[in-house]
């Protein structure tokens, strides 16, 4: 009898680690996007060229994540988004992981590249 009811409640019990992994690694994606956008406002902000800034945020992002990099006399911002499957059996869609980042532009630092 106890068999039965484990074999009824082992699928459940599946899809739900299934989720909380996912969870985790949804988590685990939007820190590290959040770190890369950061380093990369602060890397831009010191007068680092916009494609050497991006370069450094897509190394640290997952693969297929969208980098924005821009600059204005003020700022600058970077901007990065990267989508999360969610697991095959939960029927669930890719959740989309944003990040943003702003630091002020250093004196002296052009505002559009030459």
């Amino acid at each position: 009898m106890a068999t039965v009811e484990i074999a009824m409640a082992l699928p459940g019990l599946v899809l739900i680690m299934a989720l909380a992994l996912w969870g985790v690694r949804v988590a685990s994606v939007q820190l590290t996007c959040t770190d890369a956008a950061r380093s990369g406002a602060r890397a831009g902000a010191r007068g680092e060229s916009l494609s050497a800034v991006r370069d450094l945020v897509v190394r640290a992002v997952p693969a297929g994540a969208t980098v924005r990099v821009w600059r204005n006399a003020a700022t600058v911002q970077v901007d990065v988004s990267a989508e999360v499957q969610a697991p095959a059996a939960a029927g669930l869609p890719p959740l989309i992981v944003q990040a943003h980042a702003v630091a002020a532009t250093e004196p002296g630092v052009p505002e559009a590249e030459g």
